[in-house]
C-alpha cells in the first residue's frame, strides 16, 4: 500500500469515533459517580435502577452507541490494525474536555503521559496503514476468533470467582472492558466483511458460513454486554482519563493482535515493520500505566492566603 491509498475515510470516521467516545464516556462517568453518591457500593439492582434514572449515564450510553456505529463505519473502509489504534485520540479529547470543565491545566505528568501514548498509536497507525492488507474471511478464521472469545471468557470468570473475596485492581476493571471492546470490534469486522463478500456475489442461500456469521453476531452481543458491565465499574474505581485511556490502548492491543495473528491482516509486512509494531505498542501501553500512576498522585499542595503572606 503506498501513501495514496491510505483509507482516508476510514481514518476520518475513526477521529469522530473517538470524540463520541471521549464525551460518552465523560457524561458516564458522571453519572455513574452520582449514583455511587446515592447508593452503597456494589453493583446491585439499586444502583441498576438509578442508573438507568440518571439522564448523564443515559445521554452518554447514547453516545457511545454513535461512537460504535462510526466504528463499524470505519471499519467497512480501513483494516482492523489501522482503524483500533485511532481511537486514543479519544484520551487527548478527554482531558482537553475535563480541563476545560474544571476549568484547570492538566498536571505535567498527565500530558507527558499522553504524549507517550499518542506517539506510540501515530507511529503504530503509520506503519500500518502503510503495510496492512485486508482478505476475506475464511471459515477458519471465525471459528479461530470464537475459539479465542471462549478462551477468554473461561479465563475471566474463572479469575473472578476465584477472587470474589478480594479486592479487584481498579485497572483490572479498565483492562477487562478494553478487552472485550477489542472483541466487539473484531468479531464486527468479520461480520462486515461477510456481508461485504455476500453482496459482491449476490449469493444468499444459508450454509455453514451464514452460520458461523450468526454466532459472531451472538459473539458481539455478549462481548459487547460485558465490555459495558466492566466500563461501569471502571468508573466507579478510576478517573475518566483512565477509563478512556484503557479503553483506547488496550482495545487496539488485543485487536490488533488478533487482526495480525488470525485474520492475517501483515501477512505482508516486512520484519522491520513488525518491530514498529511491537515498540510502538509497548510504548503506547506504558503511557496508560503512567498515565494511571500520574492520576493517582496527590494533587500539589496551595499555599493559603496566610502561608503566603509570611
Amino acid at each position: 500500500m503506498d501513501i495514496g491509498s491510505i483509507p482516508l475515510a476510514g481514518i476520518a470516521l475513526a477521529v469522530c469515533s473517538a470524540l463520541a467516545l471521549s464525551i460518552g464516556n465523560l457524561w458516564q462517568g458522571h453519572g455513574v459517580r452520582l449514583m455511587e453518591q446515592r447508593v452503597a457500593r456494589g453493583m446491585d439492582d439499586a444502583k441498576i435502577i438509578q442508573l438507568i434514572r440518571n439522564r448523564f449515564w443515559l445521554g452518554g450510553s447514547l453516545v457511545l452507541l454513535l461512537s460504535i456505529l462510526l466504528q463499524m463505519g470505519s471499519l467497512s473502509f480501513a483494516p482492523l490494525m489501522v482503524v483500533q489504534p485511532i481511537g486514543v485520540t479519544a484520551l487527548v479529547f478527554t482531558v482537553l474536555l475535563t480541563s476545560l470543565i474544571a476549568k484547570r491545566k492538566p498536571a505535567a505528568a498527565v500530558v507527558r503521559s499522553i504524549l507517550i501514548c499518542v506517539l506510540g498509536v501515530a507511529v503504530f497507525v503509520t506503519v500500518a496503514a502503510l503495510v496492512s492488507t485486508q482478505h476475506a474471511i475464511t471459515d477458519v478464521q471465525l471459528i479461530a476468533v470464537l475459539i479465542v472469545l471462549g478462551s477468554v471468557l473461561l479465563i475471566t470468570g474463572t479469575l473472578l470467582v476465584l477472587g470474589r473475596r478480594r479486592r479487584v485492581p481498579a485497572l483490572a476493571w479498565v483492562i477487562l472492558g478494553g478487552t472485550y471492546s477489542a472483541f466487539v470490534a473484531t468479531l464486527g469486522k468479520t461480520v462486515i466483511m461477510r456481508v461485504q463478500s455476500l453482496l459482491r456475489k449476490k449469493s444468499f442461500a444459508f450454509d455453514l458460513t451464514d452460520l458461523l456469521t450468526l454466532m459472531c453476531i451472538v459473539g458481539i452481543g455478549v462481548a459487547g454486554a460485558l465490555s459495558i458491565y466492566f466500563v461501569q465499574r471502571a468508573h466507579a474505581e478510576n478517573r475518566p482519563e483512565v477509563v478512556v485511556a484503557g479503553l483506547t490502548v488496550i482495545d487496539p492491543a488485543v485487536a490488533v493482535v488478533l487482526g495480525i495473528t488470525i485474520l492475517g491482516e501483515a501477512s505482508g509486512a516486512p520484519i522491520w515493520a513488525v518491530i514498529v509494531f511491537i515498540l510502538a505498542g509497548a510504548v503506547a501501553i506504558g503511557g496508560v500505566f503512567s498515565l494511571a500512576k500520574a492520576e493517582d498522585a496527590p494533587a500539589p499542595a496551595v499555599p493559603d492566603a496566610a502561608d503566603a503572606g509570611q
